[in-house]
């Protein structure tokens, strides 16, 4: 998966909760869980759009399309927060970070499982 995927408008995030959620999935399923009715060929085309735009692959079981997502949630959305980082702390995680903090938006656990994931990872890094 590209680094640089392109934006989602809100049907197609919508799609893609729903792929991540329900994967592997058909225009079918994934036009039955929607918050809105649509036709399927509409499904089927933003299921398209979504795979050339790199969010989701497919497989084919008879003439059914299968759907899967080419990479996991928390990837892209890692990616996503990475281009926010870049754009307007100009690449500082740590400043989004401690702006987290300051304005409360991760609790006391959250903070414990975010510290305990970095000293994993600076323990992981020594023994290179």
């Amino acid at each position: 998966m590209d680094d640089s995927l392109p934006e989602l408008g809100d049907l197609e995030r919508e799609v893609m909760q729903l792929v991540w959620a329900h994967g592997p999935v058909t225009a079918e399923a994934v036009r039955e869980r929607l918050s809105r009715p649509l036709k399927e060929s509409t499904v089927r085309t933003v299921l398209r759009r979504l795979e050339e735009k790199g969010y989701t692959t497919h497989t084919v079981e008879g003439r059914t399309y299968v759907y899967l997502a080419a990479e996991e949630r928390g990837r892209v959305a890692a990616k996503a927060v990475q281009r926010i980082v870049d754009w307007f702390c100009n690449g500082s995680v740590e400043e989004v970070l401690v702006g987290m903090v300051d304005r409360a938006m991760l609790d006391q656990k959250q903070l414990r499982a975010l510290a305990d994931q970095v000293a994993r990872a600076k323990a992981k890094g020594r023994r290179k």
